[in-house]
């Protein structure tokens, strides 16, 4: 049986949810290839991206950045952290190349921890990687004391045998060979009138708002706002926002944000690539917040200018103004072109064309 290890960064939830959409379109083509996900992220969110069975290894392979929540980060226990993974790679890459020959596993690929590299190399298989950035770019902006973590980064990457640059994108150079492709993501799997009867939706779509800020979450919503807008509706995933009547809060871990957003006017976000990449693809206006000291976040933010319907928030209007961008549209997008949007298959056909080739 060919197999995958799929090695996903230890961040948020943004990587889990467009890797898995890949590891469920490689399901799709063919199921009978094995999935290894080797990620702390939970297994319930990686069930609602892929249809059949996988088997989940919890590990954290790289720490991305520590943070208490989606804007505010700790940069001092980040580094901390990277210099321990450093200093116990070798152990670290023993145990994984263990559990990969063990399990005659084929191919590795990362999105986007650094040591997948070494552990195929280790392990001798290959290493694909897909991300529209490397964690070498978002250290190499905190200036000297990540200097040392951004050079083993780099190593690192070198070591890959093929990137698949996602959209929005920095150059990520230290990769030696690069195949650029489409937006990635999920698909709605319901109606407009099945969620407005599960849900008992009741406004039309142009005042229906989905506020999605990533696993992380933020710290202080100001939920309060919503009440301004009291024959708007409101659609949230955070358990713990309050029980407003024109607020709708998702408790089913069946349902994504994803599966909401076609039935919405447009989404409240923070910069994230995979809230990004879903709502770019199905065509859904974006309303971000700005975010400081990650340098992914311009990228982001200068991507949705250029091929979205956009609005771009500054954090203090966010958090202390009056919502009035609600009142107003969205910017059409400064480009006439569209990026593909067909990077999740196009990832997924190429591993399983790679292992129904190349195994047995």
């Amino acid at each position: 049986m060919p197999s995958l290890y799929f090695a996903i960064t230890n961040h948020g939830f943004g990587h889990a949810t467009r890797a898995a959409s890949v590891a469920g379109m490689v399901k799709k083509l063919n199921p009978d290839i094995l999935l290894f996900l080797v990620t702390t992220a939970p297994r319930w969110l990686l069930e609602s991206y892929i249809d059949g069975d996988f088997i989940h290894r919890p590990r954290a392979l790289d720490v991305g950045v520590i943070q208490s929540d989606s804007l505010n980060m700790d940069k001092e226990a980040t580094l901390a952290k990277l210099e321990e993974i450093r200093t116990a790679q070798k152990r670290i890459i023993a145990g994984e190349v263990n559990f990969i020959q063990t399990n005659r596993i084929d191919l590795i690929l990362g999105d986007i921890p650094p040591l997948a590299a070494p552990i195929a190399k280790a392990a001798g298989i290959p290493c694909w990687m897909t991300s529209n950035f490397g964690w070498d770019f978002i250290y190499r902006d905190w200036g000297e004391k990540f200097a040392g973590v951004t050079t083993w980064i780099e190593d690192c990457f070198s070591q890959c045998d093929r990137l698949f640059r996602l959209p929005l994108h920095e150059s990520m150079s230290a990769f030696p060979q690069i195949t650029d492709v489409g937006l990635t993501g999920g698909v709605p799997r319901y109606s407009a009138a099945e969620m407005r009867e599960e849900f008992k939706l009741v406004q039309p779509q142009e005042r229906r708002i989905l506020l999605t800020f990533g696993g992380l979450g933020l710290e202080k919503i100001p939920y309060e706002q919503v009440k301004a807008f009291p024959d708007w509706e409101f659609i949230t995933f955070d358990r713990e926002a309050p029980d407003f009547p024109n607020f709708i809060k998702i408790r089913d871990r069946r349902y994504r944000p994803v599966d909401f957003m076609p039935f919405c006017d447009r989404i409240v976000s923070k910069p994230g690539f995979s809230t990004f990449s879903e709502a770019l693809r199905l065509n859904v206006p974006i309303a971000s917040i700005t975010r400081a000291g990650f340098a992914e976040a311009a990228l982001l933010v200068e991507g949705l200018k250029n091929y979205g319907r956009h609005q771009i928030i500054p954090p203090e209007s966010f958090f202390a103004g009056d919502w009035d961008f609600l009142s107003r549209s969205p910017e059409p997008p400064r480009e006439t072109t569209s990026l593909a949007k067909d990077g999740t298959e196009t990832i997924a056909k190429a591993i399983v064309d790679y292992l129904q080739n190349s195994t047995f």
